[in-house]
């Protein structure tokens, strides 16, 4: 169903979860070259504080919800300095990634090889398909629940911090990283810019989806707040969730801790 630009943030539901699938699947070959250009690299240094927040023991099994390519996932199976791991035992670590769009889960699983070849043979993340708001998972199976710019592109917010909830076992974090509106006047106008207009273009040259790239600020515009997003997780049954704005403001990472 072709959806306008106007219309796309719209959509509710299934025709949501329908465009936000084909979206990323257009996406994907270039997914991941959009992010560093459009971030300026900045979305790598985001993710390892991803990684820092969920505090993951050693041998602890992780989620990482609507992982796309991966780069959450393979974040906690990458050496640290001096070829260092990102914890003592960290070849027990567990990673397991999933997404609904198969096209993206491809990148990610050749990803995954190549960072296996490179970490003296790690454990890779495993990547399943399967549905935010549906976890095909056992309750308390995981010790932290991670999701990064995903929680924009799922029908129910709420509902995917709930299931996040029920599969994370007492003790355990869910780190959600997720865009942000800068406070400060001045860049908050320069970022709507650079965002509203700047990004659809790099995207429309880069990976020729300009429409998809035209959602990214369209979406963000319609996120709920960072205070917001802290009592919808409080709602769906985390405790303790606080949050930490980067990027100027532009981003924030929630954590939050079930008891």
């Amino acid at each position: 169903m072709p959806v306008g630009k106007g219309g796309m943030t719209e959509l509710r539901g299934a025709a949501k979860s329908r465009f936000v699938r084909g979206m990323f699947a257009g996406v994907s070959p270039r997914y991941d070259l959009m992010n560093r250009l459009m971030t300026f690299g900045l979305d790598q240094g985001w993710r390892r504080r991803v990684v820092a927040e969920a505090a993951v023991p050693a041998a602890g099994r992780v989620l990482d919800v609507a992982t796309g390519t991966g780069d959450i996932a393979l974040a906690f199976r990458q050496p640290g300095p001096r070829g260092r791991g990102p914890g003592p035992e960290d070849d027990e670590r567990s990673v397991v990634g999933i997404d609904f769009c198969q096209p993206m889960l491809e990148v990610a699983r050749e990803k995954a090889q190549q960072t296996s070849q490179a970490t003296a043979g790690r454990v890779s993340p495993s990547f399943l398909a399967g549905d935010a708001l549906a976890l095909p998972f056992l309750d308390g199976a995981f010790a932290a629940v991670t999701s990064g710019f995903a929680m924009r592109n799922v029908a129910d917010i709420q509902d995917a911090f709930s299931e996040m909830c029920r599969v994370t076992r007492p003790g355990g974090r869910v780190v959600c990283l997720e865009v942000a509106r800068p406070a400060n006047a001045a860049v908050r106008f320069l970022h709507g810019v650079y965002f509203g207009r700047v990004v659809p273009l790099l995207g429309r040259l880069v990976s020729g989806q300009g429409a998809a790239y035209a959602y990214l600020p369209a979406s963000a515009g319609r996120f709920p707040p960072p205070a917001e997003l802290q009592a919808i997780m409080e709602r769906a049954g985390w405790s303790q969730v606080r949050y930490i704005l980067l990027g100027l403001g532009a981003v924030a990472i929630h954590v939050g801790v079930k008891v």
